[in-house]
Protein backbone atom coordinates (compact mmCIF):
# COMPACT_ATOMS: atom_id res chain seq x y z
CA UNK A 1 0.00 0.00 0.00
CA UNK A 2 1.39 3.28 -0.99
CA UNK A 3 0.68 6.13 1.09
CA UNK A 4 1.91 9.63 0.86
CA UNK A 5 1.55 13.23 2.38
CA UNK A 6 -0.44 15.27 0.25
CA UNK A 7 0.28 18.94 1.61
CA UNK A 8 -2.51 21.32 0.29
CA UNK A 9 -1.35 24.80 1.11
CA UNK A 10 -4.72 26.30 0.08
CA UNK A 11 -4.23 30.38 0.33
CA UNK A 12 -7.54 32.46 1.24
CA UNK A 13 -7.21 35.84 -0.48
CA UNK A 14 -8.69 38.37 2.84
CA UNK A 15 -7.26 41.32 0.67
CA UNK A 16 -4.31 41.90 -1.64
CA UNK A 17 -1.73 41.20 0.67
CA UNK A 18 -3.49 39.32 3.92
CA UNK A 19 -3.06 35.28 3.02
CA UNK A 20 -4.00 32.93 5.69
CA UNK A 21 -2.81 29.10 5.41
CA UNK A 22 -6.00 26.53 5.88
CA UNK A 23 -4.94 23.16 5.90
CA UNK A 24 -2.67 20.56 5.50
CA UNK A 25 -4.04 17.24 5.16
CA UNK A 26 -2.85 13.13 4.50
CA UNK A 27 -4.43 11.53 1.93
CA UNK A 28 -3.55 8.12 -0.05
CA UNK A 29 -2.61 7.91 -3.19
CA UNK A 30 -5.36 6.52 -6.16
CA UNK A 31 -4.46 3.68 -8.30
CA UNK A 32 -4.16 4.24 -12.26
CA UNK A 33 -6.86 3.99 -13.98
CA UNK A 34 -6.78 1.47 -16.34
CA UNK A 35 -9.23 2.05 -18.73
CA UNK A 36 -9.62 6.08 -18.92
CA UNK A 37 -11.92 7.75 -21.25
CA UNK A 38 -9.83 8.86 -24.47
CA UNK A 39 -12.95 10.38 -26.15
CA UNK A 40 -14.00 13.40 -23.66
CA UNK A 41 -12.99 16.50 -25.21
CA UNK A 42 -11.84 18.65 -21.83
CA UNK A 43 -10.85 21.26 -24.52
CA UNK A 44 -14.89 22.54 -24.57
CA UNK A 45 -15.05 23.84 -20.70
CA UNK A 46 -14.32 26.90 -19.42
CA UNK A 47 -11.01 27.82 -17.43
CA UNK A 48 -10.64 27.07 -13.92
CA UNK A 49 -12.51 24.59 -11.85
CA UNK A 50 -15.89 23.99 -12.34
CA UNK A 51 -18.41 22.90 -9.23
CA UNK A 52 -21.97 21.74 -9.32
CA UNK A 53 -24.66 20.79 -6.61
CA UNK A 54 -25.49 16.51 -7.70
CA UNK A 55 -27.31 13.69 -6.30
CA UNK A 56 -25.87 11.57 -4.54
CA UNK A 57 -27.17 8.84 -7.16
CA UNK A 58 -24.66 9.55 -9.40
CA UNK A 59 -21.60 8.07 -9.36
CA UNK A 60 -18.63 9.86 -11.84
CA UNK A 61 -15.98 8.94 -14.13
CA UNK A 62 -12.75 10.69 -12.79
CA UNK A 63 -12.26 10.57 -16.98
CA UNK A 64 -15.55 11.99 -18.09
CA UNK A 65 -17.03 15.41 -17.88
CA UNK A 66 -20.15 15.91 -15.71
CA UNK A 67 -22.68 16.30 -18.18
CA UNK A 68 -25.82 18.75 -17.71
CA UNK A 69 -25.33 19.85 -14.37
CA UNK A 70 -24.43 23.43 -13.40
CA UNK A 71 -26.78 23.65 -10.09
CA UNK A 72 -25.52 25.72 -7.14
CA UNK A 73 -28.35 25.49 -4.27
CA UNK A 74 -29.42 22.45 -2.51
CA UNK A 75 -32.73 21.73 -1.03
CA UNK A 76 -33.38 18.38 1.34
CA UNK A 77 -35.98 17.38 4.10
CA UNK A 78 -35.11 15.14 7.21
CA UNK A 79 -36.47 14.21 10.42
CA UNK A 80 -34.62 14.60 13.42
CA UNK A 81 -32.06 12.58 14.60
CA UNK A 82 -32.37 11.45 10.74
CA UNK A 83 -28.67 11.69 8.34
CA UNK A 84 -29.06 13.30 4.96
CA UNK A 85 -27.07 13.54 2.27
CA UNK A 86 -25.76 15.77 -0.59
CA UNK A 87 -22.82 15.66 -3.41
CA UNK A 88 -21.06 18.16 -5.25
CA UNK A 89 -19.15 17.31 -8.06
CA UNK A 90 -15.85 19.26 -9.09
CA UNK A 91 -13.74 19.02 -12.45
CA UNK A 92 -11.22 21.27 -14.02
CA UNK A 93 -9.17 20.86 -17.44
CA UNK A 94 -6.56 22.59 -15.69
CA UNK A 95 -3.43 21.88 -14.00
CA UNK A 96 -3.52 20.75 -10.19
CA UNK A 97 -6.09 23.32 -8.16
CA UNK A 98 -5.73 23.10 -4.54
CA UNK A 99 -9.50 23.26 -2.70
CA UNK A 100 -10.67 23.50 0.19
CA UNK A 101 -14.30 23.05 1.28
CA UNK A 102 -16.01 24.17 4.60
CA UNK A 103 -19.40 25.03 5.22
CA UNK A 104 -21.21 27.50 7.90
CA UNK A 105 -23.78 26.84 10.66
CA UNK A 106 -26.96 26.16 10.29
CA UNK A 107 -29.50 29.67 10.72
CA UNK A 108 -32.89 28.91 10.58
CA UNK A 109 -35.92 30.92 9.53
CA UNK A 110 -36.70 31.62 13.59
CA UNK A 111 -32.90 32.27 13.99
CA UNK A 112 -32.06 29.03 15.69
CA UNK A 113 -28.34 28.09 15.03
CA UNK A 114 -27.21 24.16 14.36
CA UNK A 115 -23.40 24.42 14.36
CA UNK A 116 -21.40 23.61 11.07
CA UNK A 117 -20.06 20.19 12.72
CA UNK A 118 -23.20 18.82 11.89
CA UNK A 119 -21.96 18.46 8.74
CA UNK A 120 -19.01 16.35 7.41
CA UNK A 121 -17.56 17.14 4.28
CA UNK A 122 -15.56 14.33 2.55
CA UNK A 123 -13.77 13.77 -1.41
CA UNK A 124 -14.58 10.77 -2.62
CA UNK A 125 -11.52 8.60 -4.11
CA UNK A 126 -11.63 5.86 -6.78
CA UNK A 127 -10.85 2.55 -6.52
CA UNK A 128 -10.27 -0.35 -9.58
CA UNK A 129 -13.37 -2.19 -10.12
CA UNK A 130 -14.64 -4.44 -12.82
CA UNK A 131 -17.89 -5.88 -13.74
CA UNK A 132 -21.27 -8.44 -12.79
CA UNK A 133 -20.25 -10.75 -15.99
CA UNK A 134 -22.04 -13.42 -14.39
CA UNK A 135 -21.94 -13.22 -10.43
CA UNK A 136 -20.19 -15.92 -8.80
CA UNK A 137 -16.75 -17.66 -9.32
CA UNK A 138 -13.22 -17.48 -9.55
CA UNK A 139 -11.68 -15.07 -11.83
CA UNK A 140 -8.82 -13.75 -13.68
CA UNK A 141 -8.57 -9.98 -13.57
CA UNK A 142 -7.62 -10.15 -16.90
CA UNK A 143 -10.63 -11.58 -18.31
CA UNK A 144 -13.09 -8.71 -16.47
CA UNK A 145 -13.59 -4.93 -18.10
CA UNK A 146 -11.41 -2.90 -15.38
CA UNK A 147 -12.08 0.29 -14.36
CA UNK A 148 -12.03 2.98 -11.90
CA UNK A 149 -14.84 3.55 -9.40
CA UNK A 150 -16.16 6.67 -7.20
CA UNK A 151 -16.82 5.19 -3.62
CA UNK A 152 -14.10 5.65 -0.84
CA UNK A 153 -15.47 8.63 1.53
CA UNK A 154 -11.54 10.22 2.70
CA UNK A 155 -11.32 11.58 5.60
CA UNK A 156 -10.52 15.01 4.03
CA UNK A 157 -12.04 18.35 3.29
CA UNK A 158 -9.12 19.50 0.95
CA UNK A 159 -7.75 18.06 -2.00
CA UNK A 160 -5.77 18.69 -5.02
CA UNK A 161 -8.25 18.66 -8.22
CA UNK A 162 -5.86 17.31 -11.26
CA UNK A 163 -6.11 18.43 -14.98
CA UNK A 164 -8.92 16.79 -16.84
CA UNK A 165 -10.10 15.02 -13.45
CA UNK A 166 -13.61 14.66 -12.15
CA UNK A 167 -13.42 14.89 -8.18
CA UNK A 168 -17.13 14.25 -6.02
CA UNK A 169 -17.20 16.13 -2.98
CA UNK A 170 -19.74 13.90 -0.41
CA UNK A 171 -21.36 15.86 2.66
CA UNK A 172 -23.22 14.34 5.33
CA UNK A 173 -25.51 16.07 7.51
CA UNK A 174 -26.59 14.66 11.28
CA UNK A 175 -29.44 16.48 12.24
CA UNK A 176 -29.63 16.64 16.04
CA UNK A 177 -32.50 15.03 17.92
CA UNK A 178 -32.90 17.92 19.72
CA UNK A 179 -33.00 20.58 16.87
CA UNK A 180 -36.12 22.61 16.75
CA UNK A 181 -38.00 21.94 13.44
CA UNK A 182 -37.65 24.69 11.11
CA UNK A 183 -35.77 25.62 7.62
CA UNK A 184 -32.39 26.19 7.89
CA UNK A 185 -29.81 27.92 5.59
CA UNK A 186 -26.13 26.96 4.95
CA UNK A 187 -23.62 27.44 2.77
CA UNK A 188 -20.99 25.46 1.49
CA UNK A 189 -18.25 27.40 0.02
CA UNK A 190 -14.66 26.17 -1.87
CA UNK A 191 -12.03 28.50 -1.98
CA UNK A 192 -9.81 27.55 -4.65
CA UNK A 193 -6.61 28.66 -5.08
CA UNK A 194 -5.76 31.15 -7.88
CA UNK A 195 -9.58 32.05 -8.68
CA UNK A 196 -12.84 33.39 -6.64
CA UNK A 197 -14.35 30.88 -4.36
CA UNK A 198 -17.17 29.70 -5.31
CA UNK A 199 -20.73 29.34 -2.87
CA UNK A 200 -23.76 27.10 -2.83
CA UNK A 201 -26.89 27.35 -0.48
CA UNK A 202 -27.89 24.50 1.26
CA UNK A 203 -31.50 24.09 2.09
CA UNK A 204 -32.62 22.09 4.98
CA UNK A 205 -36.32 21.90 6.41
CA UNK A 206 -36.13 19.61 9.59
CA UNK A 207 -39.39 18.08 10.36
CA UNK A 208 -40.93 17.74 13.45
CA UNK A 209 -40.78 13.90 13.76
CA UNK A 210 -37.72 12.67 15.58
CA UNK A 211 -35.91 9.49 14.68
CA UNK A 212 -34.46 7.33 17.34
CA UNK A 213 -30.70 6.56 17.52
CA UNK A 214 -29.63 3.79 16.10
CA UNK A 215 -29.61 1.03 19.34
CA UNK A 216 -33.19 1.76 18.89
CA UNK A 217 -34.32 0.93 15.52
CA UNK A 218 -36.02 -2.69 14.91
CA UNK A 219 -34.30 -2.94 11.59
CA UNK A 220 -32.24 -6.11 12.26
CA UNK A 221 -28.91 -5.61 10.74
CA UNK A 222 -26.30 -8.18 10.22
CA UNK A 223 -23.13 -7.30 8.35
CA UNK A 224 -20.27 -9.92 9.54
CA UNK A 225 -17.01 -8.34 10.69
CA UNK A 226 -13.74 -9.17 10.19
CA UNK A 227 -11.37 -7.60 12.82
CA UNK A 228 -8.27 -10.36 11.87
CA UNK A 229 -8.42 -8.02 9.05
CA UNK A 230 -7.73 -5.33 10.14
CA UNK A 231 -4.71 -6.31 12.13
CA UNK A 232 -3.20 -7.37 8.96
CA UNK A 233 -3.70 -4.12 6.89
CA UNK A 234 -2.64 -2.15 9.74
CA UNK A 235 0.36 -3.90 10.71
CA UNK A 236 -0.43 -4.75 14.02
CA UNK A 237 -0.69 -7.85 16.45
CA UNK A 238 -3.82 -9.60 17.10
CA UNK A 239 -5.52 -8.54 20.09
CA UNK A 240 -3.07 -5.87 20.32
CA UNK A 241 -3.91 -2.07 22.42
CA UNK A 242 -2.82 -1.03 18.95
CA UNK A 243 -5.66 -3.34 17.48
CA UNK A 244 -8.52 -2.39 19.67
CA UNK A 245 -7.96 1.03 19.01
CA UNK A 246 -8.14 0.40 15.54
CA UNK A 247 -10.98 -1.40 15.95
CA UNK A 248 -13.15 0.75 17.79
CA UNK A 249 -14.29 3.55 15.27
CA UNK A 250 -14.63 0.99 12.63
CA UNK A 251 -17.33 -1.16 14.45
CA UNK A 252 -18.93 2.50 16.26
CA UNK A 253 -19.46 3.44 12.37
CA UNK A 254 -21.15 -0.72 12.28
CA UNK A 255 -23.05 0.25 15.17
CA UNK A 256 -24.41 3.69 14.57
CA UNK A 257 -26.16 1.83 11.15
CA UNK A 258 -28.11 0.14 13.28
CA UNK A 259 -26.02 -3.45 13.54
CA UNK A 260 -27.81 -6.04 15.81
CA UNK A 261 -25.26 -9.04 15.49
CA UNK A 262 -21.70 -10.15 16.72
CA UNK A 263 -19.78 -12.17 14.39
CA UNK A 264 -17.67 -14.98 16.63
CA UNK A 265 -15.45 -17.78 14.99
CA UNK A 266 -15.82 -20.93 17.37
CA UNK A 267 -13.11 -22.64 15.42
CA UNK A 268 -10.72 -21.89 12.90
CA UNK A 269 -11.68 -21.07 9.21
CA UNK A 270 -15.34 -21.20 9.49
CA UNK A 271 -15.67 -20.12 5.93
CA UNK A 272 -12.34 -21.98 4.83
CA UNK A 273 -10.17 -19.95 2.48
CA UNK A 274 -13.35 -17.46 1.42
CA UNK A 275 -11.37 -14.08 2.62
CA UNK A 276 -7.74 -12.86 2.32
CA UNK A 277 -7.45 -12.63 5.87
CA UNK A 278 -8.28 -15.91 7.71
CA UNK A 279 -10.48 -15.98 10.72
CA UNK A 280 -8.51 -16.88 13.27
CA UNK A 281 -10.81 -19.02 16.72
CA UNK A 282 -11.84 -16.83 19.17
CA UNK A 283 -11.51 -19.51 21.51
CA UNK A 284 -8.32 -21.97 22.27
CA UNK A 285 -9.40 -25.55 21.97
CA UNK A 286 -6.90 -27.70 23.98
CA UNK A 287 -6.83 -31.29 24.33
CA UNK A 288 -4.98 -32.44 27.17
CA UNK A 289 -2.92 -35.30 27.53
CA UNK A 290 -5.76 -37.09 29.64
CA UNK A 291 -8.10 -37.57 27.12
CA UNK A 292 -10.16 -34.05 28.31
CA UNK A 293 -10.58 -31.11 26.54
CA UNK A 294 -9.88 -27.05 28.03
CA UNK A 295 -10.85 -24.11 26.38
CA UNK A 296 -10.09 -20.66 26.77
CA UNK A 297 -12.62 -18.20 26.40
CA UNK A 298 -10.53 -15.05 26.77
CA UNK A 299 -10.84 -13.35 23.18
CA UNK A 300 -14.43 -14.55 23.17
CA UNK A 301 -15.27 -12.39 25.78
CA UNK A 302 -13.27 -9.32 25.20
CA UNK A 303 -14.69 -8.91 21.54
CA UNK A 304 -18.48 -9.77 22.46
CA UNK A 305 -17.81 -7.19 25.28
CA UNK A 306 -16.37 -4.95 23.19
CA UNK A 307 -19.07 -4.53 20.44
CA UNK A 308 -21.60 -4.86 23.45
CA UNK A 309 -20.16 -1.47 24.67
CA UNK A 310 -20.22 0.06 21.46
CA UNK A 311 -24.05 -0.92 21.23
CA UNK A 312 -23.86 -3.94 19.24
CA UNK A 313 -26.13 -6.62 21.86
CA UNK A 314 -28.94 -7.91 20.21
CA UNK A 315 -26.93 -11.46 19.25
CA UNK A 316 -23.97 -12.86 19.11
CA UNK A 317 -23.43 -15.42 16.11
CA UNK A 318 -21.32 -18.21 16.16
CA UNK A 319 -19.42 -19.47 13.31
CA UNK A 320 -19.30 -22.47 12.95
CA UNK A 321 -20.39 -26.18 13.95
CA UNK A 322 -21.12 -26.80 10.35
CA UNK A 323 -18.00 -25.37 8.45
CA UNK A 324 -16.77 -25.24 5.09
CA UNK A 325 -15.27 -28.50 4.15
CA UNK A 326 -16.44 -29.68 8.22
CA UNK A 327 -12.60 -28.83 8.91
CA UNK A 328 -11.94 -27.93 12.65
CA UNK A 329 -8.33 -27.38 14.54
CA UNK A 330 -7.26 -27.43 17.93
CA UNK A 331 -4.08 -27.78 19.77
CA UNK A 332 -2.97 -31.26 20.98
CA UNK A 333 -1.15 -31.47 23.96
CA UNK A 334 0.08 -35.19 23.49
CA UNK A 335 1.49 -34.13 19.99
CA UNK A 336 2.51 -30.49 21.47
CA UNK A 337 1.23 -29.33 17.83
CA UNK A 338 -1.89 -28.06 16.25
CA UNK A 339 -4.15 -30.54 15.01
CA UNK A 340 -6.55 -30.52 11.98
CA UNK A 341 -9.53 -32.78 11.26
CA UNK A 342 -12.39 -33.71 8.99
CA UNK A 343 -15.20 -34.48 11.07
CA UNK A 344 -18.66 -34.19 9.31
CA UNK A 345 -21.75 -33.76 11.29
CA UNK A 346 -23.47 -37.04 12.36
CA UNK A 347 -19.99 -38.87 12.75
CA UNK A 348 -18.39 -40.33 15.78
CA UNK A 349 -15.79 -37.97 15.47
CA UNK A 350 -17.76 -34.86 15.07
CA UNK A 351 -19.73 -36.03 18.75
CA UNK A 352 -16.10 -36.65 20.11
CA UNK A 353 -15.36 -32.79 19.34
CA UNK A 354 -18.69 -30.64 20.00
CA UNK A 355 -20.20 -32.78 23.06
CA UNK A 356 -17.83 -31.57 25.83
CA UNK A 357 -17.81 -28.33 24.46
CA UNK A 358 -21.34 -27.15 24.31
CA UNK A 359 -21.56 -28.51 27.80
CA UNK A 360 -18.91 -26.22 28.40
CA UNK A 361 -19.88 -23.40 26.51
CA UNK A 362 -23.14 -23.45 27.92
CA UNK A 363 -21.85 -23.31 30.99
CA UNK A 364 -19.59 -20.19 30.27
CA UNK A 365 -22.57 -18.44 28.27
CA UNK A 366 -24.74 -19.00 31.58
CA UNK A 367 -21.66 -17.13 33.98
CA UNK A 368 -21.58 -13.97 31.20
CA UNK A 369 -25.71 -13.60 30.70
CA UNK A 370 -25.05 -14.16 27.46
CA UNK A 371 -27.17 -17.56 26.78
CA UNK A 372 -30.08 -15.94 25.55
CA UNK A 373 -28.37 -13.83 22.60
CA UNK A 374 -25.72 -16.66 21.39
CA UNK A 375 -27.12 -19.00 17.94
CA UNK A 376 -25.00 -20.90 16.82
CA UNK A 377 -24.59 -19.76 13.28
CA UNK A 378 -24.41 -21.33 9.85
CA UNK A 379 -23.66 -20.17 6.11
CA UNK A 380 -25.45 -21.93 3.04
CA UNK A 381 -24.80 -25.18 4.44
CA UNK A 382 -27.11 -28.23 3.07
CA UNK A 383 -29.70 -30.21 4.85
CA UNK A 384 -28.03 -33.49 5.53
CA UNK A 385 -25.15 -31.65 7.54
CA UNK A 386 -28.04 -29.48 9.30
CA UNK A 387 -30.21 -32.03 10.49
CA UNK A 388 -27.20 -33.92 11.62
CA UNK A 389 -26.02 -30.60 13.72
CA UNK A 390 -29.65 -30.63 14.83
CA UNK A 391 -29.55 -33.50 16.34
CA UNK A 392 -26.66 -33.00 18.22
CA UNK A 393 -27.32 -29.27 19.19
CA UNK A 394 -30.91 -29.94 20.01
CA UNK A 395 -29.56 -33.07 22.58
CA UNK A 396 -26.88 -30.78 24.42
CA UNK A 397 -27.55 -27.07 23.97
CA UNK A 398 -31.20 -26.66 22.25
CA UNK A 399 -31.99 -23.46 23.69
CA UNK A 400 -29.53 -21.67 21.93
CA UNK A 401 -30.74 -22.47 18.30
CA UNK A 402 -29.40 -21.18 15.26
CA UNK A 403 -28.75 -18.83 12.83
CA UNK A 404 -28.51 -19.61 9.38
CA UNK A 405 -27.90 -18.03 5.59
CA UNK A 406 -30.38 -20.38 3.76
CA UNK A 407 -29.90 -20.66 -0.16
CA UNK A 408 -31.34 -24.27 0.06
CA UNK A 409 -34.94 -23.45 0.27
CA UNK A 410 -35.29 -25.59 3.31
CA UNK A 411 -35.47 -23.54 6.32
CA UNK A 412 -39.47 -25.35 6.58
CA UNK A 413 -36.96 -28.87 7.47
CA UNK A 414 -36.19 -26.52 10.81
CA UNK A 415 -39.06 -25.14 12.15
CA UNK A 416 -37.98 -24.29 15.46
CA UNK A 417 -34.16 -24.55 15.66
CA UNK A 418 -34.02 -21.32 13.19
CA UNK A 419 -34.28 -18.09 15.64
CA UNK A 420 -32.41 -16.40 13.03
CA UNK A 421 -33.12 -17.05 9.29
CA UNK A 422 -32.16 -14.85 6.55
CA UNK A 423 -33.24 -15.98 2.60
CA UNK A 424 -30.96 -15.02 -0.29
CA UNK A 425 -32.86 -12.38 -2.58
CA UNK A 426 -35.77 -12.92 -4.42
CA UNK A 427 -36.24 -16.30 -1.88
CA UNK A 428 -39.96 -16.08 -0.18
CA UNK A 429 -40.88 -17.26 3.04
CA UNK A 430 -44.41 -17.95 3.30
CA UNK A 431 -46.70 -15.64 4.79
CA UNK A 432 -48.09 -18.01 7.49
CA UNK A 433 -44.29 -19.15 8.13
CA UNK A 434 -43.12 -15.75 8.55
CA UNK A 435 -46.32 -14.52 10.89
CA UNK A 436 -45.40 -17.52 13.23
CA UNK A 437 -41.87 -17.09 13.41
CA UNK A 438 -42.40 -13.24 14.52
CA UNK A 439 -45.53 -14.49 17.00
CA UNK A 440 -42.38 -16.68 18.32
CA UNK A 441 -39.84 -13.59 18.32
CA UNK A 442 -37.50 -15.17 15.60
CA UNK A 443 -35.90 -12.95 13.61
CA UNK A 444 -36.46 -13.36 9.53
CA UNK A 445 -34.05 -11.57 7.24
CA UNK A 446 -33.00 -11.41 3.46
CA UNK A 447 -29.17 -11.36 1.99
CA UNK A 448 -27.74 -10.82 -1.30
CA UNK A 449 -24.29 -12.22 -2.22
CA UNK A 450 -22.37 -12.61 -6.00
CA UNK A 451 -25.29 -14.15 -7.54
CA UNK A 452 -27.17 -10.86 -7.51
CA UNK A 453 -26.75 -8.64 -10.09
CA UNK A 454 -29.61 -6.85 -8.31
CA UNK A 455 -29.79 -5.28 -6.11
CA UNK A 456 -26.27 -5.24 -4.46
CA UNK A 457 -23.57 -3.48 -3.28
CA UNK A 458 -20.57 -3.83 -5.25
CA UNK A 459 -18.21 -0.99 -5.86
CA UNK A 460 -19.75 -0.65 -9.31
CA UNK A 461 -23.42 -1.00 -8.19
CA UNK A 462 -25.47 2.31 -8.60
CA UNK A 463 -25.72 3.82 -5.39
CA UNK A 464 -29.80 3.59 -5.17
CA UNK A 465 -29.69 0.65 -4.74
CA UNK A 466 -28.61 0.37 -1.40
CA UNK A 467 -31.40 2.50 -0.73
CA UNK A 468 -33.42 0.18 -2.28
CA UNK A 469 -32.72 -2.66 -0.12
CA UNK A 470 -33.88 -1.35 3.17
CA UNK A 471 -37.23 -0.23 1.33
CA UNK A 472 -37.32 -3.95 -0.16
CA UNK A 473 -36.96 -5.33 3.49
CA UNK A 474 -40.08 -3.63 4.74
CA UNK A 475 -41.90 -4.25 1.89
CA UNK A 476 -41.02 -7.96 1.58
CA UNK A 477 -42.14 -8.10 5.25
CA UNK A 478 -38.63 -8.87 6.29
CA UNK A 479 -37.06 -7.90 9.63
CA UNK A 480 -33.72 -6.87 8.35
CA UNK A 481 -30.70 -7.66 5.98
CA UNK A 482 -27.98 -9.55 6.10
CA UNK A 483 -24.21 -9.18 3.83
CA UNK A 484 -21.48 -11.25 4.63
CA UNK A 485 -18.80 -8.81 4.39
CA UNK A 486 -18.20 -5.55 6.60
CA UNK A 487 -14.81 -5.79 6.22
CA UNK A 488 -13.07 -8.57 4.89
CA UNK A 489 -10.77 -6.77 2.73
CA UNK A 490 -8.60 -7.41 0.38
CA UNK A 491 -5.17 -7.60 -0.10
CA UNK A 492 -5.25 -3.64 -1.25
CA UNK A 493 -8.77 -2.20 -0.41
CA UNK A 494 -7.55 1.44 -0.52
CA UNK A 495 -6.42 0.21 -4.99
CA UNK A 496 -8.24 -2.50 -5.95
CA UNK A 497 -11.46 -4.08 -4.93
CA UNK A 498 -11.28 -6.79 -6.96
CA UNK A 499 -10.67 -10.58 -5.37
CA UNK A 500 -10.02 -13.72 -6.68
CA UNK A 501 -13.60 -14.62 -6.31
CA UNK A 502 -16.91 -12.77 -6.81
CA UNK A 503 -17.67 -9.06 -8.24
CA UNK A 504 -15.39 -6.27 -6.88
CA UNK A 505 -16.34 -4.79 -3.28
CA UNK A 506 -18.17 -8.07 -2.50
CA UNK A 507 -15.89 -8.83 0.33
CA UNK A 508 -16.02 -5.07 1.97
CA UNK A 509 -18.56 -2.26 2.64
CA UNK A 510 -15.97 0.01 4.11
CA UNK A 511 -12.21 0.78 4.04
CA UNK A 512 -9.22 1.32 6.49
CA UNK A 513 -8.84 3.76 8.87
CA UNK A 514 -12.25 4.33 9.13
CA UNK A 515 -13.26 5.85 5.74
CA UNK A 516 -16.88 5.22 4.62
CA UNK A 517 -18.29 4.35 1.24
CA UNK A 518 -20.51 5.57 -0.89
CA UNK A 519 -22.30 2.02 -0.83
CA UNK A 520 -22.34 1.74 2.97
CA UNK A 521 -23.93 5.42 3.18
CA UNK A 522 -26.53 5.01 0.92
CA UNK A 523 -27.12 1.05 2.61
CA UNK A 524 -27.85 3.11 5.92
CA UNK A 525 -29.87 5.47 4.03
CA UNK A 526 -31.98 3.23 3.44
CA UNK A 527 -32.47 1.70 6.71
CA UNK A 528 -33.40 4.75 7.89
CA UNK A 529 -36.30 4.70 5.67
CA UNK A 530 -37.14 1.35 6.70
CA UNK A 531 -37.46 2.88 10.36
CA UNK A 532 -39.72 5.79 9.47
CA UNK A 533 -42.10 3.59 7.65
CA UNK A 534 -42.19 1.54 10.63
CA UNK A 535 -42.80 4.43 12.83
CA UNK A 536 -45.65 5.86 10.93
CA UNK A 537 -46.88 2.45 10.47
CA UNK A 538 -47.43 1.96 14.04
CA UNK A 539 -48.47 5.54 14.81
CA UNK A 540 -51.25 5.43 12.12
CA UNK A 541 -52.40 2.15 13.08
CA UNK A 542 -52.55 3.36 16.84
CA UNK A 543 -54.24 6.50 15.83
CA UNK A 544 -56.25 4.28 13.45
CA UNK A 545 -55.98 7.01 10.38
CA UNK A 546 -56.87 4.77 8.22
CA UNK A 547 -56.59 6.84 5.02
CA UNK A 548 -52.76 7.45 5.77
CA UNK A 549 -51.84 3.95 6.74
CA UNK A 550 -53.07 2.51 2.93
CA UNK A 551 -51.17 5.70 1.31
CA UNK A 552 -48.12 4.52 3.22
CA UNK A 553 -48.54 1.09 1.95
CA UNK A 554 -49.20 1.84 -1.41
CA UNK A 555 -45.76 3.46 -1.60
CA UNK A 556 -43.96 0.92 0.07
CA UNK A 557 -45.62 -2.02 -1.81
CA UNK A 558 -44.07 -0.97 -5.08
CA UNK A 559 -40.64 -1.84 -3.57
CA UNK A 560 -41.83 -5.86 -3.50
CA UNK A 561 -39.87 -6.69 -6.49
CA UNK A 562 -37.17 -8.53 -7.59
CA UNK A 563 -36.24 -7.19 -11.08
CA UNK A 564 -34.95 -3.63 -11.09
CA UNK A 565 -37.23 -0.99 -12.69
CA UNK A 566 -36.37 1.45 -15.58
CA UNK A 567 -36.28 4.23 -13.07
CA UNK A 568 -35.12 2.82 -9.65
CA UNK A 569 -33.91 6.71 -8.81
CA UNK A 570 -36.67 8.51 -9.58
CA UNK A 571 -39.02 5.82 -7.86
CA UNK A 572 -36.80 6.29 -4.74
CA UNK A 573 -37.10 9.99 -4.81
CA UNK A 574 -40.37 10.24 -5.44
CA UNK A 575 -41.62 7.51 -2.29
CA UNK A 576 -39.26 9.59 0.30
CA UNK A 577 -40.98 12.86 -0.48
CA UNK A 578 -44.53 10.91 -0.34
CA UNK A 579 -42.94 9.28 3.11
CA UNK A 580 -42.12 12.57 4.56
CA UNK A 581 -45.10 14.25 3.82
CA UNK A 582 -47.38 11.70 5.49
CA UNK A 583 -45.42 12.35 8.23
CA UNK A 584 -46.08 15.74 8.41
CA UNK A 585 -49.22 16.98 10.41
Amino acid sequence: MKYFLLSLVLLCLTNCTQQQEIVVSTTYEEPIDPSPDSLTNWSTISKGLQASVTSTFNRFVKSKIPKNIKKTSWRGEAWKGERISVQLVLWSKDSITNVKANVSDFISDKDDKLPSSIAKLRFVKYVITDEFAGGCGYRKPENFAASLAADALDTVSSYAIKAKETRPLWVTIDVPADANPGTYNSIISLNIEGQESQDFNLTLNIMSKTLPPPTEWKFHLDLWQNPFAVARIHKVELWSEAHWKLLKPLMKKLANAGQKVITVSLNKRPWGAQTFDQFESMIEWKKKSNGTWQYDYTVFDNWVQFMMDLGVENQISCFSMVPWGNEFYYFDETKNEEVKIVAPPGTKNYETLWVPFLKDFIKHLEIKGWKSKTRIAMDERGPEEMKAMFKLLDKYAPELGASFADNHKSYKLYPTQLKDLSVAFGATVDEEDLALRKQKGYISTHYVCCSDGFPNVFTFSPPAEGVFIGWYTIAANFDGFLRWAYNSWVENPLQDSRFRAWPAGDTYLVYPNNRSSIRFETLREGIQDAEKIRILRNEFATKKMVVKLNALNNIVSQFNITEKPNNLEGLIIAAKQKLNNLAKK
